[in-house]
């Protein structure tokens, strides 16, 4: 069922994955949004039972703090954001590559280290990337991460399963599955075109602050 919260973040995927490097300061600032309000909805049941406040309230509250302050952090600190979300879609990508084999081949002790090792490399290789390749980092990261929005590979639901259990599994999601492939390839094509074909230029002159900051692979605060 298509709600509001859901259409909001199908809206906001789209946003991200076919606009999200050409106007940076919004993207950077809106997946700031995305991710605080998302690791606030994760915390809040873990909230639940140190304060005497309701659940829904407390979920709600720990949104809006998280997206805030993520919304923030990331406003604030543009350049390192870049450097974290590379790092976040790094760490989901090395988790997802050896899940396969730590279901098939790896348990106990062994297969855990296999998990972490595997994403704290992702973490590493992509926080490198954003640091080294800030625009080329932040069309890929940004395809990906409104890709799963606006396929609905990460809904509520799955968030709520995540915030229910141990472990971030229910936020894994299968990136070949057609509508999440759509939207990432083109999205990510579509942001590379806005960089070729000059439209960037266009749209940070049109969006009051976009000329604030525009991710540029030479690492030129300024550029695009």
């Amino acid at each position: 069922m298509l709600t509001p919260v859901n259409a909001g973040l199908v809206l906001a995927g789209l946003l991200l994955a076919f606009v999200g490097a050409a106007v940076s300061v919004y993207a950077v600032t809106l997946t700031g949004l995305l991710v605080g309000g998302g690791a606030g909805y994760l915390a809040a049941p873990s909230l639940v039972g140190l304060l005497a406040v309701d659940g829904l309230v407390l979920t709600g509250v720990a949104v809006a703090v998280g997206a805030a302050v993520g919304g923030f952090l990331a406003y604030a600190g543009l350049s390192f954001a870049v450097v974290a979300i590379g790092g976040l879609v790094g760490g989901f990508a090395g988790r997802f590559a050896v899940g396969p084999l730590y279901a098939a081949d790896a348990a106990g002790i062994e297969g855990t280290l296999l998990l972490v090792g595997a994403t704290l490399a992702g973490v590493a290789v992509g926080a490198l990337f954003g640091f080294v390749l800030s625009r080329t980092t932040l069309v890929v990261s940004t395809a990906f991460i409104g890709g799963a929005f606006a396929s609905r590979s990460v809904t509520p639901a799955t968030l709520d399963a995540a915030a229910a259990g141990p472990s971030v599994d229910p936020l894994l999601f299968d990136v070949s599955a057609p509508a999440f492939a759509a939207v990432f390839v083109l999205g990510a094509l579509s942001q590379l075109g806005l960089f070729r074909f000059g439209y960037v230029t266009t749209l940070v002159g049109l969006l009051p602050g976009a000329r604030r900051w525009t991710a540029n692979d030479d690492r030129d605060a300024e550029g695009a």
